[in-house]
């Protein structure tokens, strides 16, 4: 069962760094997947992982803080072409839009106009997201275990083995209707559950999803 809420970004519209803005969105794992019966949590993610290429799902996001309370709540659509481009777009309550195109992240703030961008390899480090930005096996860089489950749901934590990320701890939970819930905790304790709904596997996407305007935005910051 996973571990109550514990942390979560604070409140309010402050310029962050760059991965820390990325925190609650490099975590592209959302898809359906078909239920899987006598199957543990990491049964089920390889087979998630197995010919996976592409996919579009909208989202619901929730942080929590450190007593437990929600703090911000957003929601929006996630599109994913394998490997290594993604494009995460935020609805409410800022409408935020990150773009992975295989080589950068860029991270567009329009209430900001503001563009920030980071090479992937840094970007992703340590991230759900990773697993998707390549093809190598998930023990190279995540430790993985089964975590018991009180809700009748297959679980399966990942802890990154790089020691410089910011995400410390990743649970995903499997019931029957697929992969239902991701939960994340940054070195800060910052606690973000993710949900996931309307979910295509495997859909022809037009790749300009994947590109961003370097005059997208007022600002174009680099962070590497």
């Amino acid at each position: 069962m996973p571990q109550t809420h514990r942390g979560v970004a604070p409140s309010g519209r402050r310029r962050r760094p760059f991965t820390l803005l990325l925190l609650a969105s490099l975590i592209g794992l959302g898809l359906s997947l078909g239920s899987a019966a006598a199957a543990d949590g990491r049964t089920r993610l390889d087979a998630f992982l197995k010919g996976l290429t592409s996919l579009q799902s909208s989202f619901e996001q929730t942080t929590f803080n450190a007593d437990h309370t929600r703090v911000t709540q957003g929601r929006g659509t996630l599109y994913l072409q394998r490997p290594g481009r993604f494009r995460w777009e935020y609805d409410t309550p800022n409408k935020q839009v990150i773009v992975a195109d295989g080589k950068r992240v860029y991270l567009h703030d329009l209430d900001l106009d503001q563009v920030s961008h980071q090479s992937e390899e840094k970007a992703l480090r340590g991230t759900p997201a990773l697993l998707l930005a390549n093809d190598a096996p998930i023990e190279r860089d995540f430790n993985t275990r089964p975590i018991a489950s009180t809700d009748g749901r297959d679980w399966v934590e990942l802890t990154p083995k790089a020691k410089d990320t910011d995400i410390v701890r990743i649970e995903l939970g499997f019931g029957d209707a697929g992969l239902e819930s991701m939960i994340m905790e940054d070195s800060f304790g910052q606690e973000t559950r993710l949900n996931f709904g309307q979910t295509k596997r495997n859909p022809i996407l037009d790749l300009g999803l994947f590109k961003m305007d370097e005059k997208a935005g007022g600002d174009f910051l680099s962070f590497d």
